[in-house]
């Protein structure tokens, strides 16, 4: 790419002169059209919580393998599925909200969740009905995976559309900020079940009671997202088939670079998560105490997420995308060292939050600068393909990846050393992309 396909922008010829021909409703979003906005991310992301921290018991009810060992490799397999649908879900739903618009998309995409947690919820065990509970259990986690696919593309398209001037940082941050909501809640619904059910409750029924908890907040969901403004119309005369190859076609720069910023945010995100088991198996610490570490870590996102987008609008994306990147790139190996030589409390909730607040904040500054990169006309797409494929490539196999380099190298700073890794990639790719926080993106 030359500059003469540059605009003053920096941004290809090809991305204004589309922008152009699709232009957007100016329309100001409510508070509540926010949160329904955020809605089915922040219930997928309360979902993972609540699967992970009851993973024993679902393998029990559903799997049965030899050995409680077996039946939870086989329940947290299950749950990893759901990633291998993102990439479909980011082409289909992506697509249709740029053909039909956001809205349509988002009422699929609450639909689609809301069936996959209902199966999770109500599927009798395998004693009760055999091989078609795990049969069942599988499905849902593919439907699930399939519309958190495409249910951020749209999600943040029209948060970045219908922001206020010079907010639109801060409104698309609120993605980012509603799965620390989303993780935290799920997290302490988790504990507080724990405390005050029995084992065998807990494994009879008591696991299923936060997955109908959740269905209970999808009706209201669903309800106010028929209120939200539409922010692009969508063109009819185009197919799905053609709005992602003039994703491949047009923007691939974007697209692949865009890849490798949200790789680095999904596997440090995953490592965040991995902390509880890495406090359980590799420092021996109390799983009570290894459990405060999602809290944490939940708290500090949704806190930093904010607090990264206030500063993008402020500073710009360049800088609010990499200052962090480079901090946790640096500061990562030796806060494992720190955690690793003195494992207690203090440092494992300090670590937990550092990392999550340092990830956060370049999570947001990446999750508004992708879709500010590309034209109206293809947003919903290729942010859905971006996040899909990063989340789904890096993030699915971090969990695994670093346990395997545990394994390989007895090292515990394997962790740290494949998060500075991927965090060093993502800062290569932030300096190949322009400055995009003056880009007009009603076009």
């Amino acid at each position: 790419m030359n500059a003469s396909t540059l605009n003053p922008a920096g941004l290809p010829q090809a991305v204004t002169a589309a922008r152009s021909a699709h232009p957007v409703a100016k329309t100001a979003i409510s508070r509540k059209a926010v949160a329904a906005a955020v809605a089915g991310n922040a219930l997928e992301f309360y979902d993972f919580v609540i699967y992970a921290y009851f993973a024993v018991y679902i393998g029990r009810t559903f799997f049965p393998v030899s050995g409680e060992f077996g039946s939870l490799l086989v329940a947290v397999a299950t749950f990893g599925v759901g990633f291998f649908t993102r990439p479909l879900g980011g082409v289909l739903i992506g697509a249709f909200a740029d053909r039909a618009g956001r809205k349509p998309a988002m009422i699929l995409t609450v639909a689609l969740i809301t069936v996959g947690t209902l199966g999770l919820a109500a599927t009798p065990s395998y004693a009760s009905i055999g091989i078609a509970a795990p049969v069942i259990v599988v499905f849902c986690r593919l439907l699930q995976g399939l519309a958190l696919g495409g249910e951020v593309g749209p999600a943040t398209a029209l948060l970045l559309e219908a922001a206020p001037p010079g907010r639109r940082g801060f409104y698309s941050s609120w993605q980012i900020a509603s799965q620390g909501l989303a993780v935290a809640v799920g997290g302490a619904f988790g504990v507080a079940l724990s405390l005050v059910l029995t084992q065998e409750q807990l494994s009879s029924w008591g696991w299923r009671v936060p997955f109908l908890f959740s269905l209970v907040l999808v009706p209201i969901a669903l309800y106010i997202r028929r209120g939200l403004p539409e922010t692009h119309e969508g063109s009819g005369d185009r197919t799905g088939a053609q709005i992602v190859g003039s994703v491949f076609s047009k923007h691939r720069r974007v697209l692949v670079l865009g890849v490798l910023l949200t790789a680095a945010t999904a596997v440090a995100s995953q490592v965040g998560n991995y902390m509880v088991s890495y406090a359980v198996q590799v420092l021996k610490l109390p799983p009570a105490l290894a459990q405060g570490s999602v809290l944490m870590g939940g708290v500090m996102t949704f806190a930093f997420a904010l607090v990264g987008g206030l500063l993008c609008d402020r500073y710009g994306r360049k800088v609010t995308n990499q200052l962090p990147r480079i901090a946790l790139m640096l500061a990562v190996v030796p806060l494992f060292m720190w955690l690793s030589g003195a494992p207690g409390a203090t440092t494992l909730l300090m670590v937990s939050a550092i990392l999550a607040a340092l990830t956060a904040m370049f999570g947001a500054a990446g999750l508004v600068t992708v879709p500010e990169l590309l034209p109206i006309a293809v947003r919903s797409t290729g942010l859905s393909l971006v996040y899909a494929i990063g989340t789904s490539v890096f993030g699915g196999t971090t969990q695994f990846v670093v346990t395997w380099l545990i394994a390989v190298t007895h090292n515990p700073m394997a962790p740290a050393y494949y998060v500075a890794a991927m965090c060093a990639v993502s800062v290569v790719a932030m300096w190949m992309l322009p400055e995009s926080r003056d880009v007009d993106v009603t076009k």
